[in-house]
């Protein structure tokens, strides 16, 4: 084992530096926000925790939250969750200025959202058509249908 990254009580790659409200790091001492609890949460509890970390600014953390369902749920809902999971990082991407960032993360969240409903999959109640439409327009990009 290297000592070159933080890593947990099980030797896991674990952060312990502190970021930002939007995922970047701060040196070692400062004071950041609080990182979100890593444990695997059911579908809607995941939707709930992400759009209350969305609505407190926090679009990163918000990401992390799905990308735990992502890589912790069923791989017939990979599609669902990577893409939800995407849309914030390229909001995430928006919030710190990085505009071509955005619209590229937006896009690739925008295919995996629609592989993901023309497999007729659960969406847990989201209108993901219009998610992508609103993640669209908060990065300036405009729908072309």
């Amino acid at each position: 084992m290297t000592h070159d990254r933080d890593r947990n009580a099980h030797g896991r790659a674990e952060q312990s530096r502190p970021r930002d409200a939007l995922g970047r790091p701060l040196p070692y001492g400062e004071d950041g926000v609080e990182p979100i609890d890593e444990t695997p949460l059911p579908p809607e509890e995941t939707i709930a925790f992400a759009r209350r970390l969305l609505e407190e600014g926090r679009p990163f953390a918000a990401h992390e939250a799905l990308e735990v369902r992502w890589k912790s749920g069923p791989d017939d809902e990979r599609e669902l969750w990577q893409g939800l999971a995407q849309l914030c990082v390229g909001l995430t991407h928006r919030a710190r200025g990085n505009d071509v960032g955005a619209a590229r993360l937006v896009e690739r969240a925008a295919g995996h959202l629609t592989t993901y409903e023309r497999g007729a999959g659960a969406t847990y109640g989201l209108d993901l058509g219009g998610l992508v439409a609103c993640a669209r327009a908060r990065v300036g990009e405009q729908d072309p249908h």
